[in-house]
């Protein structure tokens, strides 16, 4: 008798599978290193100005520590690649959106932020579109 193995039947990840997963890891030490600056504003490693915690107006506090705590725990996801990593990290990049572009005169103007967040967020959802249409793609190849 003949027995295949059924995880041998199936296709390794494609090209694009393997650099959407190199996108995630790449998006996950940016994560990190913006949780970490945000954790040096709280500590207070930066001197002078109000850059410690118990110096910052209040809504700098609540900003402050609430990315400090989401961006590394987006890190962590995105790095595992696990389905909660990028809603975490698409919170915290909503968040920095509404702060610098919809809240200038607490946080400061900071559009850059603003676009790189809306050009990550552009690229992540052509990965998933081009990666959904591929295995469209080859779901129909296998049909017939």
């Amino acid at each position: 008798m003949n027995r295949r193995d059924p995880e041998a039947a199936l296709p390794g990840p494609t090209t694009a599978e393997i650099a959407f997963v190199w996108f995630y890891r790449i998006m996950a030490a940016y994560c990190l290193l913006f949780g970490t600056l945000y954790w040096v504003r709280l500590v207070g490693v930066i001197p002078g100005g109000n850059w410690r915690f118990d110096l910052m107006a209040t809504h700098w506090q609540v900003a402050a520590t609430a990315l400090a705590v989401l961006f590394p725990f987006a890190a962590t996801g995105l790095w595992m690649t696990a389905s909660w990593g990028p809603v975490v990290w698409f919170l915290c990049a909503t968040a920095e959106i509404v702060m610098y572009v919809g809240f200038p005169e607490l946080f400061g103007y900071k559009p850059a932020i603003a676009l790189s967040h809306g050009l990550v967020m552009t690229l992540f959802l052509v990965f998933r579109l081009f990666i959904a249409r591929q295995r469209r793609a080859a779901e129909a190849l296998t049909a017939h």
